[in-house]
């Protein structure tokens, strides 16, 4: 008479952590698209302001030079990678749960595993940008004064602040990107449509209530008294409704081809 034996560990299904965790590495399987293509398409970038801020120095006099280049405070040329994580959320979804449904991977895990990997993301790519702007002031704009990574838009000169406030708003767009994907997996171009026109309707119905009671001054106040760190700490808020909403939509999704 044999005595039994227990199931070989390898068979032992893998635990919780784990399993997240392969979702992870799923997702950043392609890595041209989530890190290198974007890190070189920001240089590029930074390459073209560098031109034109030479191009702004070289032919302004040199007493005005330091107010002409005080104006590039203004730049929005840095909000690329921003939107650009948008585009990589609705890619992370769309591309890679269809595949992870069919090596059997939970829908609960596919969504923490995708979550953990926005917030990688996120996290890695706050402290690369926090890192170049801060060699942006030790280098007076690159040499010229300029401003891609120290835009007024990121906070001051405190470099937590600005941390928090890269960190948030790729959340954000994280977030959005994640949300219109799993609505197409969920209800297809049926509910990209619905729900941009929910979004649609809101907006239009803000400015119509902020126009009809002239609060337009008032608005703009609270953006200057908010700040960038106040106003990214708002926008946590439509980003964990976004999120909420990706995960209830996973929940409920079929891929099809």
């Amino acid at each position: 008479m044999t005595a039994a034996h227990p199931a070989p560990a390898l068979l032992a299904a893998p635990a919780v952590g784990e399993r997240i965790w392969r979702v992870v590495r799923l997702n950043l399987v392609n890595k041209w698209t989530t890190i290198y293509l974007p890190v070189m398409i920001m240089a590029f970038i930074g390459l073209v302001n560098w031109l034109i801020w030479w191009i702004i120095w070289a032919a302004t006099p040199p007493t005005d030079r330091a107010d002409a280049m005080d104006g590039t405070q203004w730049s929005g040329g840095a909000f690329y990678i921003f939107v650009y994580m948008l585009v990589v959320g609705i890619q992370v979804i769309a591309a890679t749960f269809p595949f992870a449904l069919g090596y059997s991977v939970t829908r609960r895990d596919f969504a923490l595993g995708s979550a953990l990997t926005f917030l990688m993301l996120a996290a890695g790519y706050a402290v690369g940008f926090t890192i170049l702007s801060a060699l942006e002031e030790w280098t007076n704009g690159w040499g010229l004064g300029g401003h891609l990574f120290t835009s007024v838009y990121f906070g001051g000169a405190n470099l937590g602040e600005r941390l928090f406030v890269v960190f948030g708003s790729m959340l954000f767009f994280f977030a959005v990107g994640a949300f219109s994907a799993a609505l197409f997996m969920r209800w297809r171009m049926f509910g990209i449509l619905v729900a941009g026109a929910a979004v649609a309707l809101i907006v239009v119905g803000a400015v119509a209530l902020i126009t009809f009671t002239q609060s337009w001054p008032a608005v703009g106040e609270w953006f200057l008294a908010s700040g960038p760190v106040g106003v990214t700490a708002w926008l946590l808020v439509p980003t964990a409704v976004a999120a909420g909403g990706a995960y209830l939509s996973l929940s409920r999704a079929t891929p099809r081809s």
